[in-house]
């Protein structure tokens, strides 16, 4: 039975609900696993061997080594999870999140200083009548890594 999701109607947004939970919970118990420093060093010695030690989906195992974190979400991961895996290599929360959003980190907390993102284009699409995803500038695409 399929619930009515209104939410899922946000541009640019991907909600981490019950549905996500179940679809990440492999990639995010690994990233839990990387809050011990044994792990960590294991994963960092060789990516992969260490996520196929995980019954994770080849497309979630992807985009952990591309460390695309707007494709792990997408494949089910949570921000907060997801951080263990910045963190493991050096980031911090403010690159991680300028990463997403192909900023900078200077232009990305620059941005939040100021205020945030506008909300035109972070509505519901056709709240207020008139809200539309928002688009991104020519050649401003997020590029994955960090």
């Amino acid at each position: 039975m399929s619930l009515d999701k209104p939410y899922l109607d946000v541009p640019g947004t991907t909600i981490f609900d019950a549905e996500q939970s179940r679809k990440g919970y492999w990639l995010n118990q690994f990233c839990m696993s990387l809050m011990k420093a044994e792990n960590r060093a294991r994963f960092l010695a060789d990516q992969r061997a260490y996520l196929d030690e995980w019954p994770m989906t080849e497309a979630q195992k992807q985009a952990v080594l591309a460390r695309d974190l707007n494709r792990c979400i997408a494949e089910g991961g949570n921000i907060y999870f997801l951080a263990k895996v910045g963190a493991t290599h050096g980031k911090s929360f403010q690159q991680m999140a300028g990463s997403m959003t192909g900023m900078t980190e200077e232009e990305y907390r620059d941005m939040m200083v100021q205020g945030g993102r506008h909300i035109q284009g972070n509505r519901y699409i056709g709240e207020d009548g008139s809200a539309q995803p928002q688009h991104q500038p020519q050649g401003s695409a997020p590029k994955p890594g960090f």
